[in-house]
């Protein structure tokens, strides 16, 4: 294999005319000058070099060589200088996914705080529900993902998180909405086996499937008459009066509810919100400063310590 530090040599040969010479520019010996020589011309599997007289005279295969090693080693410095600057934050890119909550409350504050620290770090934002947004972190499609899980999340497929980097970001309790008209709409604490009679109106397929699990530990099966991943049309439709439903508050964080009020459910029920991202990404600059940029902004809606600062 041919290296770049002989290429380097053999071009400082062809340019001096000797081994000594050459040494004298790279500021090494001539005896190193001469062995790399050696390696180089063994690697090539042919003499690159012939002594005539006092100067050394390039092969046709050493003309060959030097007239790529130009831009051979142009490449590589340009390849180093770009490794630098991603590795120093002076660039780079993160491909970020996240649900529409996230970011539409998280995300936004993240991001401003990262272009104003790391100005040529170029972030991307594409939306997906978990356990979607996770299988596009394992496939290579994106480098963090924002994701949720209920309770302690599952031993079993998609919250199965063991093989990824978890960075904790926030306990998002779910809240109650119902219309302002409710019979209920002025309680503080609303046990949700009182809204048992109520038409409902359902999120996301996840969110979804938690709503029936806990409407039937409390003993009841709810009736579901709209169902939409879309929370503002969730919001409107509660203020409407065409039902009642439960939304995570960090959905609420960015939509007004006109015509609906927010109540406290009990038993209380929180999901858990992570930035996920895979272990050799972690190491990567950028992806990190936007794991902290994430908590950061998480740490400002008060739900966890904001980390100290490198």
């Amino acid at each position: 294999m041919i290296e770049a530090r002989h290429l380097r040599v053999l071009r400082a040969v062809a340019a001096t005319g000797s081994f000594s010479a050459a040494a004298r520019e790279l500021g090494c010996t001539q005896p190193a000058v001469s062995q790399q020589m050696k390696a180089l011309e063994a690697s090539a599997g042919t003499p690159l070099l012939v002594r005539t007289g006092r100067e050394m005279r390039l092969t046709q295969a050493g003309e060959a060589l030097v007239r790529h090693a130009s831009g051979i080693l142009a490449g590589l410095t340009a390849a180093e200088e770009e490794v630098a600057a991603i590795a120093g934050l002076r660039a780079g890119r993160v491909r970020l996914v996240s649900f529409p909550s996230g970011s539409s409350a998280l995300v936004p504050t993240a991001l401003a705080a990262l272009r104003a620290a790391h100005p040529g770090t170029r972030v991307s934002l594409v939306e997906a529900e978990p356990p979607r947004s996770v299988e596009m972190l394992r496939e290579g499609d994106c480098d963090v993902a924002l994701a949720f899980r209920y309770g302690t999340g599952a031993v079993n497929g998609a919250d199965a998180w063991d093989d990824l980097v978890v960075r904790p970001l926030l306990a998002d309790r779910l809240v109650g909405l119902v219309p302002e008209a409710h019979r209920l709409a002025g309680a503080g604490s609303v046990p949700i086996g009182d809204l048992a009679e109520d038409p409902w109106i359902a999120g996301c397929p996840r969110c979804r499937r938690q709503l029936v699990d806990v409407c039937e530990s409390a003993g009841f099966t709810p009736r579901i008459d709209f169902a939409t991943d879309d929370y503002p049309a969730v919001v409107g439709l509660v203020g409407a009066g065409l039902g009642v439903a439960v939304l995570p508050e960090l959905a609420l964080d960015s939509v007004r509810p006109r015509g609906a009020v927010t109540v406290t459910v009990e038993p209380p029920v929180e999901r858990e919100i992570v930035a996920l991202t895979l272990p050799d990404l972690a190491q990567v600059p950028a992806v990190a400063a936007t794991l902290d940029e994430l908590t950061r902004a998480a740490a400002r809606l008060g739900a966890v310590p904001e980390p100290a600062r490198a």
